[in-house]
């Protein structure tokens, strides 16, 4: 009786054997560029590139303190606005609508009203409005979504149209000059010798960092955008959460308005305008999946840094803005490729 069942356990050998190396282990080098460690090396990288053929092209210009200063300074509002992005985005979410809010938030910081109450109590005033339309707008968008159940893409692209729409008829289609010069003053000032725009810039990306990396509410956004029913299930409340990641990213587009504001001296309806193309894209090269579950700020960052140097090796060597935003097209399409290629993001095959 022995006999027959010889066989049979040499039949199944092979198949504990195929089942033993489908589960093995995937190479080092490839866990190592799945990691964030190995995506900011990558990310380093690409920007030294970057450096490297914008001070061979444009050696006298491009390397010097100034224009390095000029680069973070353009960095600096998008980078802001990308923060924001960040955080939707490894949720799951997105949101197409930051570039008018933007825009909204700098046209109604600018009415005449508002410039007269600033007159009477103090330009923080201004600042105040500002945010306050931006966490708005966010806070429109999350009730919509969480609780309206209205898909992100089209509740953030209704945003998008309508707060656009009522910046220009707030404005009446004509640019807002801010008058109060003490506001212009601090907004053109420099501390050590840097731009308050490029230390707003680091001090909200310093608290993005902190917030995604060493808060509670860092860990819930990542679980959410992981497994939305897993995450609710372990008791999180998914609907008041997103409701609060698009206030947040409203109020990043709001510090925006502010820092565009101090920027122009002006506030009006077309500030922002593709602001939230380019965002998306700082994040997506920064190594933040869009189906959600995986990102990092200092990815982010880096993601902003390099379009802005991009952009500054193009303008230093005269070359049109079509063949730039050719350029910008390619790295997004290389950045999401090599996304597919090694990405293994959490709770997903």
């Amino acid at each position: 009786m022995s006999e027959p069942t010889t066989p049979t356990r040499a039949r199944t050998v092979p198949a504990e054997t195929g089942a033993v190396a489908a589960s093995a282990p995937e190479p080092a080098w490839r866990r190592f560029l799945s990691g964030s460690a190995g995506r900011n090396i990558g990310l380093v990288v690409a920007l030294l590139v970057i450096v490297f053929v914008g001070a061979i092209t444009a050696p006298g210009s491009f390397t010097s303190v100034d224009n390095l200063l000029v680069i973070l300074r353009q960095a600096s509002i998008i980078g802001v606005i990308s923060i924001g992005m960040t955080l939707v985005i490894i949720a799951g979410g997105i949101d197409l609508s930051v570039g008018s809010v933007m825009g909204l938030a700098s046209v109604v910081a600018t009415l005449a009203a508002v410039q007269d109450l600033a007159d009477n109590l103090h330009w923080s005033v201004m600042v105040v409005i500002a945010l306050a339309v931006g966490v708005g707008a966010g806070l429109i968008n999350g009730i919509v979504i969480a609780y309206g159940n209205v898909v992100a893409f089209m509740a953030t692209l209704a945003m998008l149209v309508g707060a656009r729409g009522l910046a220009e008829i707030l404005a009446e289609r004509r640019t807002l000059v801010v008058q109060d010069r003490g506001f212009i003053t601090f907004m053109n000032a420099d501390i050590l010798g840097v731009d308050i725009l490029i230390w707003i810039f680091a001090i909200v990306a310093a608290l993005g960092w902190v917030l995604l990396n060493r808060t509670t509410f860092g860990r819930r956004t990542v679980a959410v955008g992981g497994n939305r029913e897993a995450a609710r299930l372990a008791g999180i409340d998914v609907r008041r959460h997103t409701m609060w990641l698009y206030a947040i990213t409203g109020l990043c587009a709001g510090i925006a308005a502010v820092m565009i504001l101090g920027r122009t001296t002006a506030g009006t309806s077309t500030h922002g305008q593709l602001y939230e193309l380019d965002a998306i894209a700082a994040v997506v090269v920064g190594g933040t999946l869009l189906v959600g579950g995986r990102g990092t700020i200092t990815g982010t960052v880096f993601g902003v840094l390099i379009f802005a140097t991009l952009s500054n090796v193009f303008i230093q060597n005269n070359l049109s803005s079509s063949v730039q935003a050719v350029a910008k097209g390619v790295i997004i399409v290389v950045a999401v490729l090599l996304q597919q290629r090694f990405s293994r993001p959490p709770g997903r095959g």
